[in-house]
């Protein structure tokens, strides 16, 4: 990067640059059943160069790779080559963020152990969840990762972090006379809980077998629907990650403006959600963006209501915002009131999986295909598949619960649950 930094400054006509890379060593073991097939282990580096050229009353940039083989005179000729490329864009101006030295690492139990002996307890953890009759686990691939960012820029910024985390791939299978059902599982941690990942995988286990098992109901019926945190998570990246993001304001692609009540005249649980730099246990957790800004928690919405928004710093001073927020990735929601008991009230359909929440901010649409829920009935719980919900999304908001009890989710940490009353099913 010193090398790199040599060349940029060097030519007369990059008016900035920055300097973007990613070190990743790897730890990987992939099993066929409970049969360790293959252990491999990498060390990659990433390095992307941004050169930003001030013409015309505009600012122009474009970015290119850099490899350990290239020379000096390669990356000389990608410099100019950028070069004559930013000259074609035109965008407003705007300065990159200034100053900060800092090394800094993410918090992790997993820090000072040895690759081999952790992949083997993770392997351990997810065996161990391999105890339903008739139930396997088809394949399973345990990535260990050690992430070392760095960024520099024109301006003085140059700051690493390092951070630890595991992605854990599984296939749970259940096989019965008459047919073979599988779930894909994909889950992240940056702290190891053994038995937080056995029953992870153990829940996964069970809903690849009531898969096997579920029934459609009769339909059509209106009934309330209950979300889980990855379905949560995606509901507020439209509400908050997307329509509150700056570049969307600047661009006019925001449908919520400051002060707009997204639950207005509503009964239900109020959302509070906060876009956050860091969440215990998130692998998305970061103390600066890509452009190498400081990121700073930022309360988006409040009871409802939006409050701010939030982004990178470029369009953070297109916006004349004093100080942005910076491209946050983590969010919190506030819990609600909503107990177990609450819940089963009335009947519902708890969602353990869905091809994916679909969300329509402009026509008040939010929807989805179920393939595994629970249907409650009042009485006794029965797993269903072969249906679909659809509703307003303003009516669901307006009216919807949140569980009293939070968990961490990925980049997610808030309730555990969100009921949408009401929803119709097909």
């Amino acid at each position: 990067m010193s090398k790199v930094k040599a060349l940029l400054e060097k030519n007369e006509q990059v008016s900035a640059w920055r300097i973007s890379e990613k070190a990743t060593a790897s730890y990987e073991l992939f099993f066929v059943h409970r049969k360790l097939e293959t252990v491999r282990s990498t060390d990659t580096v990433d390095t992307q160069v941004t050169v930003y050229v001030d013409h015309d009353g505009k600012k122009g940039d474009s970015s290119f790779s850099v490899t350990a083989s290239m020379t000096d005179k390669d990356v000389e000729e990608k410099i100019a080559s950028a070069v004559r490329r930013a000259k074609l864009v035109f965008n407003q101006p705007y300065d990159l963020p200034e100053g900060g030295e800092e090394q800094m690492e993410l918090p992790t139990n997993m820090k000072d152990c040895d690759p081999k002996a952790l992949a083997a307890q993770i392997a351990d953890a997810v065996f161990a969840a391999d105890t339903v009759e008739g139930g396997s686990i088809n394949a399973c691939e345990i990535f260990l990762y050690r992430d070392t960012a760095r960024v520099m820029n024109s301006r003085g910024v140059d700051k690493q972090q390092r951070t630890w985390r595991v992605m854990i791939e599984a296939i749970p299978t259940f096989t019965d006379e008459k047919e073979s059902v599988e779930l894909y599982e994909d889950y992240r941690f940056t702290e190891f809980n053994p038995e937080k990942t056995t029953a992870e995988i153990a829940s996964r286990m069970a809903e690849v077998r009531d898969r096997a098992h579920a029934v459609k109901p009769e339909t059509p019926m209106e009934i309330n629907v209950v979300l889980q945190p990855h379905e949560i998570r995606e509901l507020l990246r439209a509400l908050a990650g997307s329509d509150l993001n700056y570049a969307a304001v600047y661009s006019h692609a925001n449908l919520h403006k400051l002060g707009d009540d997204l639950q207005a005249n509503g009964a239900g649980d109020k959302l509070t959600v906060t876009m956050k730099a860091m969440v215990p246990g998130s692998e998305q957790s970061a103390r600066f963006d890509d452009d190498g800004a400081s990121l700073r928690d930022t309360l988006v919405i409040e009871n409802g209501v939006v409050k701010s928004y939030y982004g990178a710093s470029r369009f953070g001073q297109y916006l004349g915002i004093g100080q942005p927020s910076g491209s946050l990735r983590c969010m919190e929601m506030a819990p609600g009131t909503m107990t177990d008991g609450d819940m089963k009230k009335s009947p519902y359909l708890q969602c353990a999986s869905l091809s994916g929440l679909q969300l329509d901010l402009y026509n008040d649409y939010i929807g989805g295909e179920i393939r595994l829920a629970y249907y409650f009935d009042g009485e006794k719980t029965v797993p269903v598949t072969g249906i679909s919900m659809s509703g307003k999304l303003s009516q669901a908001l307006s009216s919807l619960g949140l569980s009293d009890e939070t968990v961490t989710d990925g980049a997610y940490r808030g309730p555990k649950c969100l009921l949408l009353r009401g929803m119709t099913v097909l």
